[in-house]
């Protein structure tokens, strides 16, 4: 199974949500959770994987406990800065004890993200910018290319960002 998770946070609190799916290119979920979690840390600029991380982390351990996933989808940066600066995703697949492969999708340019691959979907002109651990960064760029969807961001990383938000 396949993992694609999100975050989303409220006046007090967060929801994480996750959407497991068994080949890239499908359409609909296999099964999808959310979990509501209380008490969240503030953001701080630099350092928003420690707010981030106690979420994903809670909607995955029951996944895991499972069985092992074929790879974990964030929205964001798996590498900041050329494998010298860790992401999200970097920490995660740390606290997964790094066995699970973690790629990263952000739809915005972090200028010293220099080895992100960029992926144009669809019809738009903008491209998602792919990094990845565990994985080949360029493997992982034609494992998002070759997700569901017609538009620039994938079907079931766009129904995991609503999943949460709705929740």
């Amino acid at each position: 199974m396949i993992a694609c998770v999100d975050v989303d946070y409220r006046e007090e609190g967060a929801v994480a949500a996750c959407m497991l799916f068994r080949a890239w290119e499908d359409e609909a979920p296999a099964e999808s959770s959310t979990v509501r979690i209380d008490t969240v840390s503030p953001y701080r600029p630099g350092l928003f994987y420690k707010r981030e991380l106690p979420c994903l982390l809670s909607v995955l351990r029951p996944v895991l406990d499972r069985g092992p996933l074929e790879a974990v989808v964030v929205d964001g940066y798996v590498w900041l800065r050329d494998e010298q600066a860790p992401g999200l995703g970097a920490h995660l697949h740390e606290a997964l004890g790094r066995t699970v492969p973690v790629i990263g999708v952000a739809k915005t340019r972090f200028a010293s993200a220099l080895r992100a691959v960029e992926v144009v979907r669809g019809d738009s002109q903008k491209p998602l910018y792919v990094t990845a651990v565990g994985v080949e960064v360029a493997e992982a760029a034609r494992r998002v290319q070759g997700m569901h969807g017609p538009h620039r961001v994938p079907t079931l990383l766009r129904r995991v960002d609503q999943l949460c938000r709705e929740a």
